[in-house]
Order: C-alpha cells, then structure tokens, then sequence
C-alpha cells in the first residue's frame, strides 16, 4: 500500500476569480475546473462555495475555495509568514529569473533569488496572502541530495533529543552567510 501522487492540495482564497486570473497571469497556470455548490458534499454543511482547480504542471493540481459566508480568512499568528508557503519547481535559473522580472513587472513584491545550495529560491504572495516559492535545482543538486541522505537520520534524531539544528549540513548555507557578512 502506498501513496501514488497528491491529487490536488486546496487552499481558502479571497476572490475566486481573482485568484483564477492572477495565476493564469503570473505564473501561467491554465484554470482546469470548477465546482459550486450550496453544500457541503463530505459534512452536508449548508455553506455555498467555489472549488477551483489550477494546472500547476506535471500531474498537480492547485485548487482554491472561496467561501463568501464565512468570517475574513487570516494567517495563524504563532507561525511566522515564512513557514507556511506553496513552492513550485521550474526547470532552471534562467526560467527563474525570468519569473523574477515578469512577477516584478507586474507589481508583485519578490523576496530573492535565496541560494539554498540544492536549489534556488524567489518568493511572493498571492492576492489571498499565500506566500508562493518558485524554486529551480542547482547544477550540483544531485550530489548534493546524496551528501544530505547520509546525514537525514542522524539530524532528525539530533533535532529530536535537542530541538537545536544540528550542525551536519552547515555547509548548505555557507554561501548565502557569506554574501550577507
């Protein structure tokens, strides 16, 4: 028994078709499918709703629910805004950057590009406040991604007695500590 594939991870947005035009706009996502509904189907809740479905590429699914009954939506104020975030891969820094300048051309704030070693980071929200990463793999990611797979255990099990960051993958972001001192 195991998982084949996420069929679609869906989040609350503010306007349905502002979030459907926004990621078409911004990040090319094609609008796949819609559902309304007067109820809930799973709770049999009476709450009207919009269910978006995005193409987010490869087989994923992005889907939003706009829920004009319910009070404002808001973040959880004891997790900081960097914890929670959608991240998409695109094919290389080129296509990175290229994201970067369309996002800024078009008013959206962008954080970066982050050097992660393994990969590459730009960062922005969404009209509803969802922090979106866009993240392309480092030439050198593969030999990365094995250094990392020796040490996975040992750190969660460091982490896990201590609840400090082991020190077995430092050299992940000795670069980006580098440029800011």
């Amino acid at each position: 028994m195991k998982i084949e594939q996420i069929h679609h991870v869906a989040y609350r947005c503010n306007d349905a078709k502002e979030t459907v035009e926004w990621y078409g706009k911004m990040l090319n996502m094609d609008f796949i499918l819609a559902i309304a509904e007067d109820k809930v189907p799973s709770t049999h809740e009476p709450d009207p709703y919009m269910h978006l479905f995005l193409d987010a590429g490869n087989g994923n699914v992005l889907a939003f629910f706009e829920l004009p009954t319910k009070p404002k939506m808001g973040r959880d104020p004891n997790t900081p805004v960097w914890v929670q975030h959608i991240a998409f891969k695109v094919k290389d820094r080129d296509t990175l950057i290229e994201f970067k300048e369309h996002l800024e051309a078009n008013g959206v704030e962008v954080l970066g590009i982050t050097d992660h070693s393994l990969f590459h980071s730009i960062y922005f929200f969404d009209p509803s406040g969802h922090r979106i990463e866009l993240a392309c793999p480092d030439p050198e990611e593969e030999a990365m991604l094995a250094r990392m797979d020796e040490v996975k255990w040992d750190m969660l099990e460091e982490w896990s007695q201590t609840k400090k960051a082991p020190k077995h993958a430092d050299w992940l972001h000795a670069k980006e500590l580098e440029k800011n001192t």
